[in-house]
């Protein structure tokens, strides 16, 4: 075997060597990725769920009243249950004797939620001022305020995560927020200026959201 042979034959050892060791790395980088965004995908999940029974927690000692600033998005997932123990948490409530009023964004796919907690017991209003698209919260007998945190800047982000803040100073100003947003509009309006918009039939509607069309057409008339 000559010299430049042997070179030869060390050097695609080597090569080979190099090769595997990138395939290995470019392996290894991809599953520690993925650690990460399981990591990630679990903090998130458990920052929703605290903040979620931190609602719960304070709706259930209510006394007098609540009042919410929610964004009202469409459930999926995990988020079905937690909906459903809301809607279980403001018909308890409200038979409690309870006042429940939330304010939600005017968007058409928030309707359900809308209907879904009118059902229940709650008032339910929509508006398009900037504040029902900007901030979340729910105060407790002016005296308890869930502040909900989105994911990122927008109306229609997920919230991310809760703070339970014991601030009457807080409740109050939220509250008056609240009462002070212009452009509200009960379900029976809002559902009516969707209609007139669109041109869509309450049969329309009910299809396209998924509700009951007899309960749709109740708040109708």
């Amino acid at each position: 075997m000559t010299m430049e042979l042997g070179l030869l034959l060390l050097e695609s050892v080597l090569l080979a060597a190099t090769v595997a060791l990138l395939v290995y790395g470019i392996r290894e980088g991809k599953q520690r990725y993925r650690l990460l965004e399981e990591v990630g995908k679990a903090t998130k999940v458990f920052m929703r769920q605290e903040y979620f029974l931190s609602l719960m927690d304070a709706m259930l000692d209510a006394q007098r009243e609540i009042v919410g600033c929610i964004t009202g998005r469409p459930p999926l997932g995990d988020d079905i249950k937690t909906t459903r123990n809301i809607v279980d948490a403001i018909a308890k409530m409200s038979a409690k004797g309870v006042r429940i009023m939330y304010l939600l964004p005017k968007f058409p796919d928030r309707l359900p939620i809308g209907i879904r907690y009118t059902k229940a017991g709650a008032e339910v209003r929509f508006s398009s001022c900037l504040m029902v698209h900007n901030i979340r919260f729910t105060v407790v007998d002016e005296r308890i305020v869930v502040l909900g945190i989105p994911e990122s800047v927008g109306e229609r982000e997920a919230t991310k995560k809760g703070y339970r803040i014991p601030s009457e100073g807080l409740a109050l100003v939220l509250k008056n927020y609240f009462n002070t947003c212009e452009k509200q509009a009960t379900l029976r309006e809002y559902l009516r200026e969707v209609i007139e918009q669109t041109g869509a039939t309450p049969e329309h509607l009910a299809r396209e959201f998924g509700v009951d069309e007899t309960a749709l057409k109740a708040f109708l008339t």
